[in-house]
């Protein structure tokens, strides 16, 4: 969805703009194609390999700062910048990166085998593999439940469970297995480990706890007039975005009869620009990956 991004972004030569989300910087590129000698972009990533591809990319570019972290760092990261207040564009694009699910020494697909890792940023926190084998079984069952709405976690978890005595489990291939053999039965045309390896990524990764925190800030960050762009994958990213741009576009819920003024209210911070958006049949017959993308626009308005 790159040109519904840069639409939606409306890209202002002179203005200020955070791609959160850098991956491989097609977005990046395409803003700053846009951008004048007195532009500026700020690219963040968890992902280490993610950072030194834009270093070597943009790192002879004046108009661009990079930071590798993750966009729950935002406030952090827009005062070291100097550009808090006045960001005209703030753009996340969710979920793993096609390079991420095609490299199997991440271990996020379960169609390559691969070490089962699943961080975004290695060097960092508990792989899949190390929570697998010390978590229990009600704690696999609700993150599968919880992350990945799976309608068969006890089931796979107790599988899990059985099979990790027999031998850890280490391996995309022999976790996608377990799951497809105590997998009752599955959507058509999904494969049935999609559900409990997105639950994990989504789990490992603190996903959604971050999403709602960087939301938090983005309000901090925009200047009145910038523009919120986030991309989902999943109804449980979406969800989040969508109950806080209502939210934020609705001001405060102030309990009937209390005794304040209009002016003594907080007023609305955002609007939504449009109806979510969905890719085109040429974009998912070109890139099956985007069929389940889902873009939704605000504007900070106070």
């Amino acid at each position: 969805m790159l040109a519904e991004v840069i639409d939606a972004l409306g890209v202002d030569p002179a203005g200020c703009y955070m791609d959160l989300t850098f991956g491989r910087g097609g977005h990046a590129v395409a803003i700053l194609e846009r951008l004048g000698p007195g532009g500026r972009l700020v690219v963040v990533d968890k992902d280490p390999e993610a950072i030194a591809y834009a270093r070597s990319r943009f790192g002879d570019d004046g108009r661009v700062s990079i930071r590798q972290g993750s966009f729950v760092m935002l406030g952090g990261i827009a005062a070291d910048a100097g550009v808090s207040g006045a960001v005209q564009g703030v753009l996340l694009d969710l979920g793993v990166s096609s390079p991420q699910l095609d490299d199997s020494r991440r271990g996020f697909s379960f169609r390559r085998s691969g070490p089962l890792d699943m961080r975004m940023d290695p060097g960092h926190g508990m792989s899949a593999a190390q929570w697998l084998a010390a978590a229990g079984e009600r704690e696999i069952a609700d993150v599968l439940f919880e992350f990945g709405e799976e309608r068969h976690a006890r089931r796979i978890a107790r599988a899990i469970v059985a099979a990790r005595r027999e031998e850890p489990i280490e391996d995309t291939t022999r976790l996608a297995q377990i799951v497809t053999r105590a997998n009752a039965s599955w959507e058509k045309g999904k494969d049935p480990a999609t559900r409990t390896f997105q639950a994990i990524r989504i789990f490992i990764n603190s996903e959604l706890e971050e999403l709602r925190a960087c939301l938090a800030e983005v309000l901090n960050v925009l200047a009145v007039g910038g523009r919120l762009v986030v991309i989902s994958f999943h109804s449980l990213e979406d969800r989040i975005v969508k109950r806080f741009i209502r939210q934020q576009a609705k001001g405060d819920d102030l309990p009937a009869g209390l005794p304040v003024t209009a002016s003594e209210q907080r007023r609305p911070r955002l609007r939504a620009i449009g109806r979510a958006r969905r890719p085109g049949a040429a974009e998912v017959l070109a890139n099956p990956r985007a069929r389940s993308a889902v873009m939704r626009v605000a504007e900070k308005v106070h």
